[in-house]
């Protein structure tokens, strides 16, 4: 049987019409009847590097039994003008967070996919310590396994105080490697005690890599920190299926180098 969690986090490619521009990663997220999916917000749209897309492109996998069979979802961005995901924002500028609900009409008959849903989140900050196991799942570099069309999971520790907003802002730190191609994918703790066999606690979305800007390229290497945001954002972000522009309060814009 393959691992469940290794089915939440699908392949996200950006597209203008037939143009393609960027590859990322997301995952799936499920509440009620609804289906959504989470990716960075930066990988929808960054109008600091120009990135404008208007549709995506999701592989999905068709067949549980046979995972070398896969399908690619088409999902636009845009509806008349108006964008069809849901970001967060506050004070400090857009969280780098967003979910767009999928159609479930338009997935292949029983998908074979798994979703977090708000069982698999984070109550008791306190439970969380500085230095405790994670994985990254996604498609760093856009690398995974391209016979059965699954992502890979990398190591990574919590590195900041996971109860207090790192300097202020909406996310916690990770220690990992990561990647470009990273952006949106889940990052995990095992142990969700939740109802199904998904044994995994959801702790946020991973966005970017941290840096130092006066970094000396030649005698330092990277700090090798990943800013994480907390994906309890996600209760926000899927509460109302009528606005798709709503917004919420929880930390501010990444900083600066996309992963």
């Amino acid at each position: 049987m393959i691992e469940p969690l290794l089915l939440t986090t699908a392949r996200v490619t950006t597209f203008i019409d037939a143009v393609l521009l960027t590859g990322a990663s997301g995952f799936f997220f499920s509440r009620e009847q609804r289906l959504f999916l989470v990716t960075s917000r930066h990988v929808l749209l960054d109008d600091a590097t120009g990135h404008h897309p208007n549709r995506i492109e999701i592989e999905l996998h068709t067949d549980a039994e046979n995972l070398t069979q896969q399908v690619q979802l088409s999902a636009p961005l845009y509806r008349e003008g108006q964008r069809l995901w849901r970001q967060g924002q506050d004070a400090g500028g857009d969280i780098d967070v967003a979910v767009l609900e999928l159609d479930r009409a338009a997935l292949p008959e029983a998908p074979a996919i798994r979703s977090f849903t708000p069982a698999h989140l984070q109550r008791a900050l306190d439970a969380v310590e500085v230095g405790d196991s994670l994985l990254i799942v996604g498609f760093p570099l856009g690398f995974h396994d391209t016979l059965h069309h699954l992502p890979v999971a990398r190591q990574a520790v919590i590195a900041s105080s996971f109860g207090l907003r790192f300097q202020g802002q909406g996310y916690f730190l990770t220690d990992g490697r990561t990647h470009r191609g990273t952006s949106g994918a889940p990052v995990v703790m095992r142990g969700a005690q939740t109802r199904d066999d998904l044994n995994w606690t959801l702790l946020g979305v991973h966005s970017a890599r941290i840096d130092m800007g006066g970094r000396d390229l030649q005698q330092d290497e990277s700090l090798g920190l990943n800013c994480a945001w907390y994906a309890d954002i996600l209760l926000t972000l899927t509460d109302d299926p009528e606005d798709p522009g709503a917004a919420s309060e929880a930390g501010a814009e990444a900083p600066p180098e996309e992963a």
